[in-house]
C-alpha cells in the first residue's frame, strides 16, 4: 500500500475516533468504576468485536445485512437492551464501596461487556465496509491491504480506549467512597445515554 494513501486513511481514522463513541462512553465508565487495569477487557472486547466486523465487511456481510433489514434492527435492540441493563445495574449498585463491586465484576464479563456493545452495532459492518474500498487498489492483493487497514485502524481505537481507560482510573483515585457512589450514578446514566444514542442509529 502507497504510503501517501495510508496515512490519508490514517487521518481520516483519527478524525472518526476523535469523537467518543458507545463504546469509549462504556470503558470511561468501567474505569472509573474498577479502575483502568481491569476495564482494559472492555477495551479488548471492543476491539475483538471490531476487528470480526471488519472482516465481515471484506466478505461481503455488509450487502447481507442491507438485504435484512429485521435483522439488523434485532441486533441493534439486543444491544440496546443490553446497555440499559448495565446502566441500571451500575446505578442500583452504588450504594457499595467502589472495592466490592471491583472484586465481583470479572474480566471475562468486562469482555463480554466491551463485545457485545461493539458488537450489536451491525451499521459498523456497514461502515467499514463504505470506508476501506475507498483505499484499496484494485492493482494490488487486496487482503494485505485490507489487513494493513485493520491494524492502522484497530491500534488508534486501542489507543483512544487506553487513554480514556487512564485518565478515568487516575480521576477515580482521587475519589472518595462517597463520590465513587455518584460516579456509579453518572456512569450508569452515562452507559443508558449510550444505549439512546445506538436505538436511534440507522442503517444508510
Amino acid at each position: 500500500m502507497p504510503i501517501d494513501i495510508w496515512i490519508a486513511f490514517a487521518l481520516l481514522a483519527l478524525t472518526f475516533l476523535i469523537t467518543p463513541g458507545v463504546s469509549h462512553i462504556l470503558m470511561l465508565s468501567n474505569s472509573l468504576t474498577y479502575g483502568p487495569r481491569r476495564a482494559m477487557a472492555t477495551g479488548l472486547g471492543d476491539l475483538s468485536a471490531n476487528a470480526l466486523q471488519m472482516l465481515a465487511a471484506g466478505l461481503g456481510m455488509a450487502a447481507v445485512i442491507a438485504k435484512a433489514p429485521n435483522a439488523f434492527t434485532a441486533v441493534k435492540w439486543v444491544g440496546v437492551a443490553y446497555l440499559v441493563y448495565l446502566g441500571v445495574k451500575m446505578m442500583r449498585t452504588a450504594n457499595f464501596a467502589p472495592s466490592v463491586t471491583t472484586e465481583t465484576v470479572s474480566r471475562g464479563a468486562l469482555f463480554r461487556q466491551g463485545f457485545v456493545t461493539s458488537g450489536s452495532n451491525p451499521k459498523a459492518i456497514m461502515f467499514f465496509a463504505a470506508l476501506f474500498p475507498q483505499f484499496i487498489s484494485a492493482d494490488l492483493p487486496f487482503w494485505p491491504q485490507q489487513l494493513i487497514l485493520m491494524l492502522t485502524y484497530l491500534v488508534f481505537d486501542g489507543a483512544f480506549l487506553a487513554f480514556y481507560g487512564i485518565s478515568a482510573g487516575a480521576i477515580s483515585k482521587r475519589l472518595s467512597d462517597s463520590s465513587m457512589r455518584w460516579v456509579n450514578i453518572i456512569s450508569g446514566a452515562m452507559i443508558i445515554i449510550g444505549a439512546v444514542i445506538l436505538a436511534f442509529k440507522t442503517a444508510t
